[in-house]
């Protein structure tokens, strides 16, 4: 009995936790958990990245064992299928995508992730871009590394500031493993994670950062993502072009949010998995069978781009003679854009799980070399293909994810120069403000800015966003039934300690309400008692709310109607009240806890 004691789980991390209290601090306490978070995150960022490796090289052994044009056109429904399988009959729940999941996380669920998170993006990224979907590891990686970092804080039951504080941690983590990028990574947690860039929130990121990416150097090699020499340097004269690539790349992300919603509402109509299954699989196979390069993250065509080689174009033998045709080329090229978008959209439709980081890039390294082609082939003047390409993708990170930082720091890092810096600020700013003009949210910031639970830097719309309608519900208002009569109405109002009455029958149902100043002439005359019934003397409410409704609607009632006390109904049924003091007493400790120490 007393081994048993001993090694029990619970006791022994109940003895730990009242240890770290008494001999470690909590600003201590989370730099060990940021290194270990980062760690973990890194580690998961290996296995993602190897286990698509050793899919992608069995696959494309087959492929060139049996031919290329066959099994392109299967490969893809293959992996999607075994993707839709596993999630159905062995995970048994969804696998949101990635970052938006990480945000609703942080917006709905107080940064608690579930623990299935930790481990089922690995498999069901790794079978999907194996086998050729058209989508990234990022957002998978930063999913595994949030619900690392998220569940190892529920684990020493930190309070929810610090989970939120880990979870970002981890996110970053699984960046700057997955790139190699530190300093984009913290980039990233602090622009599309929303974490608060504080000093005490700063030094743990750090810490997470470097963490992951010295695990994934020691697994995956120093080497940068993309290994670029630049060898033209920037130029003056070429300002206006990188002023107008700013313009071109925020136009082709608005293009690439507008596609990708539209073939996600496309998909959504169709109402079984095996009708999306086989409509998207077989779609992308089509596409991948005329065009390989479309093929998985599409890392190897990126990089053969920045070196100057275009041939990927041609790998197929209806194409094969064209290099020689330069409209043809820059058709190619224009193609390959257009088509990327919809692989990548079609592979999220049809069950598959992975990101739009590689997508994001693959397209912008086109568009910048597109660029450069037709301003070099018109005569204008003569660009750097590698320059332009380079500031394409920092193009379009800046415009897809409405994130020019993380889309300058990110290219830097990740060609592992900044030579191109300045460039780069110029196109990413203005790609992200042309883009913005057009599209108010990004693919991630969509779906969570419609139903109003998105986070941002406002520290006054974050408060509303976190804030829970039905937790301000106040039931303690006396009701009555419409049968009543004013009697007892008066009976309830002399043991009553508010001076609202909802009209209320047995099923719940509202009927309306009663107010002390529309009774108070009437209460002290006991000859209307039993001849003035209570449903005479009820009006049905103005303003009220539904509990579904979000923060932002209860303050706009509040503003509109000028009431104390707003009534909650849900359907017909009475609920309870939400007073103005209580509400802006529950939104003012709220902002207080968000802006002290973690």
């Amino acid at each position: 009995m007393g081994l048993k004691n001993i090694i029990n789980p619970q006791k022994l991390l109940g003895r730990f936790l009242k240890w770290r209290l008494r001999h470690v601090s909590n600003r201590q306490f989370i730099m060990f958990l940021s290194i270990l978070v980062g760690i973990a995150s890194g580690l998961g960022a290996v296995a993602i990245k190897n286990s698509v490796h050793f899919i992608s090289v069995l696959v494309q052994d087959i492929i060139h064992a049996e031919g290329p044009g066959y099994i392109f056109l299967f490969s893809p429904i293959i992996g999607i299928l075994l993707t839709v399988l596993f999630i159905k009959f062995v995970l048994k729940r969804p696998v949101r995508h990635g970052i938006p999941n990480v945000l609703y996380a942080l917006s709905k669920r107080k940064g608690r992730i579930r623990s299935h998170n930790m481990f089922s993006s690995i498999v069901t990224s790794s079978l999907t871009v194996g086998f050729g979907g058209s989508v990234g590891l990022e957002g998978p990686t930063v999913s595994t590394g949030a619900a690392i970092g998220s569940n190892i804080g529920q684990f020493f039951h930190l309070n929810h500031r610090q989970i939120t504080l880990l979870l970002g941690c981890a996110s970053a983590a699984a960046m700057s493993a997955i790139f190699k990028a530190p300093i984009a990574a913290i980039v990233f947690a602090l622009e599309v994670i929303m974490l608060d860039l504080t000093l005490t929130a700063i030094v743990p990121l750090l810490m997470a950062s470097a963490s992951a990416v010295l695990t994934s150097y020691l697994f995956m090699g120093q080497q940068v993502l993309y290994p670029v020499t630049i060898t033209a340097t920037f130029k003056i004269d070429d300002l206006l072009f990188y002023i107008v690539l700013g313009i071109f790349t925020g136009l082709v992300a608005v293009y690439f949010t507008k596609v990708y919603l539209y073939i996600e509402r496309i998909f959504e109509k169709l109402k079984t998995l095996q009708s999306r299954l086989l409509a998207g699989g077989l779609g992308l196979g089509i596409l991948l069978f005329f065009f390989p390069s479309l093929y998985g993250e599409g890392y190897d065509t990126i990089n053969r781009i920045l070196a100057g080689d275009i041939s990927f174009l041609f790998d197929q033998e209806i194409f094969a003679g064209l290099q020689d045709y330069w409209p043809a080329v820059a058709g190619l090229v224009l193609l390959i854009i257009a088509l990327k978008v919809i692989a990548t959209s079609i592979t999220f439709g049809s069950g598959g799980v992975g990101g739009i980081f590689a997508p994001t890039l693959f397209i912008g390294s086109s568009t910048g070399l597109l660029f450069a082609m037709l301003v070099s082939h018109l005569g204008i003047t003569e660009l750097s293909e590698q320059n332009f390409a380079l500031a394409g993708m920092g193009g379009l990170i800046a415009g897809v994810l409405h994130a020019p930082l993380t889309g300058l720091f990110l290219i830097a890092d990740v060609t592992g120069g900044y030579e191109l810096f300045l460039p780069l600020m110029i196109t990413s700013a203005i790609s992200f403000a042309t883009a913005k003009t057009f599209v108010k949210n990004s693919v991630y910031t969509h779906q969570l800015a419609q139903r109003k639970e998105l986070l941002t830097h406002d520290k006054d719309q974050m408060a509303l966003t976190l804030m829970d309608v039905t937790k301000l519900i106040e039931t303690d208002f006396s009701v009555i039934a419409p049968e009543a009569k004013l009697g007892d109405l008066v009976n309830v109002v002399s043991k009553a300690h508010r001076n609202l009455f909802p009209v209320v029958d047995e099923k719940g149902m509202l009927h309306g309400m009663v107010k002390m100043d529309d009774i108070r002439s009437i209460i002290f005359k006991p000859e209307l008692y039993e001849s003035v019934q209570v449903k005479d003397l009820m009006y049905m409410p103005q303003y009220f709310i539904s509990p579904d409704d979000s923060m932002e609607d209860l303050v706009e009632v509040f503003r509109n109607s000028g009431r104390f006390n707003i009534a909650v109904i849900d359907k017909g049924r009475y609920m309870g009240f939400i007073s103005r003091a209580n509400a802006f007493t529950a939104y003012r400790n709220l902002v207080k806890k968000f802006s002290g120490e973690y």
